[in-house]
Parts: C-alpha cells; structure tokens; sequence
C-alpha cells in the first residue's frame, strides 16, 4: 500500500452522504453558484508514493541552515540554549501533549499542577507576587500589560523606550490603535534609553513607562533612575519587559516598582524553532489581580481536605460578563509553559543562577575578544548575554560568508534603527565554547577586513 492513511473508504463515504440525505459530495455545494465554482484541475504535482515524498521533503529540509550543524550567535529574542532531554519526554506525554483548556478540574489535576508550578516560578524569578497561566508570547504579554494600564489609571499616553524590542513595540501599537492610546516612543542614547527625553515625556497624561530590562541591545538599565522619573507622577505605571533567564542573577523588577513584568520563557526548554511557538509570562501586583489577562490556577482543598488545583480567576469575555472583561486572549500556552516549568526544575534554582552567570561571563569574554581585535564595542556598561559591535561592511554581507563559514552571525541593527547601520547584535549564550567564540571573532575579523 503506497499511503499510509486512508481519510475513508468509498463505503464510509456512502454512509455519511446517506446520513445527510444527499447522494453525492456535489449536492453539499449546491447553495455555490455555478458561475463562481472552481472548473479544471488545480495546478498541483501529480501524488507519489510515501518513499517518493519523504525523500523529496528530506531533500527540502536539508537546503535550510540550522542551529545544529552551524554554530549560532544570534539572538534579538530567540536564543539557542541548552534544553534539558527531561523537556521533551514529559511534555510528549499524551495526558500533556493533547490536553485542552482545564475546564473540569476533577480531570485536570495534572495541567492545573504544571500551571500553577509555573505561575510560582515566574513570581519567583520577578520578585512580583502573582503570575498568570501564561500568554502567548512576550510581545503579546507587554501589549496585554499596557492595555492594563490605560484602563486602571484611566489615562491614554504611553511612553515607550525605542530599546524595548522593536516587534514588541509593534505590537504595542497595534494593539493601541482600537483602544486611542497616544504611544510616545524615546530615543535611545549611547545603547540605553534617553532619561532627559524620558524625564520631559512623563506627566500627569501618562498611563505607564515602558522599558525592557536588559534591553534589545543586551544593556542593562539604569532601574532605579527610570523608577524615580516614572513615580514621580502619581499613577503612572512602570512596565518591564525582561528575559527571565537574566532574572536568575540581576536584580528583580519588583525591587524597582515595577508594576507589571512581562516576558517570553523561551530561553527555558522552548527550542527556537523558526521564531515560535513560544510562551509568554505575565506578573503583577495583588492589586492588579483581577485585571490581569488570561486566566490564573489556585491551589484549594476539596471536602475531604485534600489539595486540588482550579481555575481561579479569568478575565475574558467568554467566562464573564462583557462590560467586566478585561481582555479577550483566548488561551495559554501550557504545553509550552509545561516545557519551561520543566526547564526551571530540571536546572533548579542554583542551575538556574549558574545558566545566567556563564551567558554574562561568556558574553564579557566575547566582547573583550571583539575589543582586543579592533573590532569596535558599539556600547559602554554592563550587558547581560548581549553586545553590540560596529563594522566597516553591511552587517548582511558579512553574515552571508559567516554562514558559508558555518557560523550563524548576529543581528543586523540597521533593519530597525537607521543610525546603527553596520551594527550587530552579538547573543552569546552558556552553550558557546571558547573555540567557537575565538573562531566567531577570526573569522567576522577577516571578513570585515
């Protein structure tokens, strides 16, 4: 047999035309005008046999250029980090991997465990006392948490530093558009954002101060001087964008004030898979609890005392009225946030502390490498896993040859800001090896002449 699945047999297909009353798949299209109805054959290669088309699919597969057999240093959002094998076998497991909403916690107690596990990790990691089930990406959290904003403070003008990743603040301003928010982006200045831009920007109209810590170009923020400049109008909400990988060794939001913390957990246990799926992580206040988007697990006891896990609070329109709905995010992304859960436990807390120091002392070798090279260090101060260097040739010429090198080169910073034309974006995470960053270094050198 050349196919390994049948959709039906020509008697399946009898039966069921015969239940609708019909006697043939024509009928089921007799409400279609005859004039607008497709006539001919579609212009699609004639079927193969199974051997025939994996070949030709492997054939295909193969003339991509991967994480595997190149070495990667690039980053901008999406990293290539180590992930544990425990990852993979847990979350293939068919009570995890078909699983849907946990609707009927007498049957989710499973889901609704890894959840909640999740939910403590991330509050534990942001310092901030309550954490959703997940969102679907980072991107897509920080919208969800300037929408937030505008509602409870009641006021329409977000600030937004142009260091906060440039998709995420596309997807701010996609999201602002139905809602009318004035979003005013700042400058950076020397790789971090423009606090006297800042500074003349905030004021008594302002929903919230957008920042991501470390920002897009790897630079870690000066927290505590965006805290002051934010709370010193009364209202305004302070929004952090963070890796949370880097939230094993920095300094959490929290201790800054932030209000909401959002980010993408990817860098635990999510390969990077062609830019996604990935999984978003949502923090906040107690006060904040119930405006938060998405839904929230509680741990419980039933009547014989016995800890369970439910659905605790949800805030879209679906489950509560519409005029109390804060948010219509459709779902979560469990089985992702089961990958990263895993992640976290597999490494444990010290694991965890140990993965962000090597990214940062890795990373700070691999820009005093680039220094000792005359290959110029765009940025002064600390980074976290990210740098940027300047380059004498385009940043796409150049990673055209590392490629043929079996180097993936990083990030060209001139696709979204004009004035760092020529400029890369450098990730170096825990699984580079000194070989493979002194390699990097050579070979970028001698391309860029």
């Amino acid at each position: 047999m050349d196919y390994r699945y049948l959709p039906m047999t020509e008697s399946d297909k009898k039966e069921m035309l015969d239940t609708v009353g019909v006697k043939s798949t024509e009928e089921l299209f007799a409400d279609i005008p005859e004039e607008v109805r497709f006539k001919g054959e579609l212009n699609l290669k004639k079927p193969t046999s199974e051997y025939e088309l994996k070949n030709e699919l492997v054939a295909m597969s193969q003339k991509n250029n991967n994480i595997i057999d190149n070495t990667s240093f690039l980053g901008a959002g999406v990293y290539d980090h180590f992930l544990p094998s425990v990852v993979d076998h847990v979350i293939s497991r068919s009570e995890f991997f078909t699983a849907y909403t946990p609707y009927q916690p007498e049957i989710s107690q499973g889901e609704l465990q890894a959840i909640f596990e999740f939910q403590t990790m991330i509050c534990e990691l942001t310092g901030m006392p309550v954490a959703n089930s997940s969102m679907y990406d980072g991107g897509t959290a920080l919208a969800e948490a300037v929408n937030l904003s505008s509602a409870h403070t009641r006021r329409q003008k977000i600030v937004v530093s142009k260091t906060v990743h440039p998709e995420s603040r596309a997807v701010i301003h996609s999201y602002g558009t139905g809602l009318g928010l004035e979003v005013v982006e700042i400058d950076q200045k020397d790789g971090y954002t423009d606090l006297e831009a800042l500074e003349k920007e905030v004021d008594e109209n302002t929903a919230s101060v957008v920042v991501q810590y470390p920002n897009f170009f790897g630079q870690i923020e000066p927290m505590d001087k965006i805290e002051e400049i934010t709370k010193s109008q009364k209202k305004t909400m302070l929004l952090v964008s963070s890796n949370p990988l880097a939230l094993g060794y920095l300094t959490p939001p929290s201790e800054f004030g932030a209000d909401i913390v959002v980010g993408d957990t990817q860098v635990f246990g999510i390969p990077a898979q062609f830019g996604g799926p990935h999984c978003g992580y949502f923090a906040t206040t107690t006060k904040l609890m119930r405006k938060v988007p998405g839904r929230l697990v509680g741990e419980t006891v039933d009547e014989d005392g016995v800890r369970g896990y439910v659905l605790t609070l949800q805030a879209r329109e679906q489950h509560i009225r519409r005029d109390k709905a804060t948010s219509n995010i459709c779902s979560n992304q469990a089985l992702n946030a089961l990958a990263s859960s895993v992640a976290m436990s597999s490494l444990g807390k010290n694991g965890v502390i140990e993965m962000s120091k090597l990214n940062m002392q890795k990373a700070r070798y691999a820009r005093k490498q680039f220094a000792e090279a005359n290959i110029p260090v765009a940025f002064e101060g600390s980074i976290f896993n990210e740098f940027v260097v300047k380059l004498s040739a385009p940043v796409s010429e150049v990673n055209h040859k590392l490629i043929e090198k079996g180097i993936v080169g990083g990030f060209d910073l001139g696709f979204y800001y004009p004035e760092l034309e020529n400029h890369m974006l450098v990730a170096v995470t825990e699984i580079r090896t000194k070989e493979q960053i002194d390699t990097f270094v050579k070979e970028l050198g001698d391309i860029n002449g």
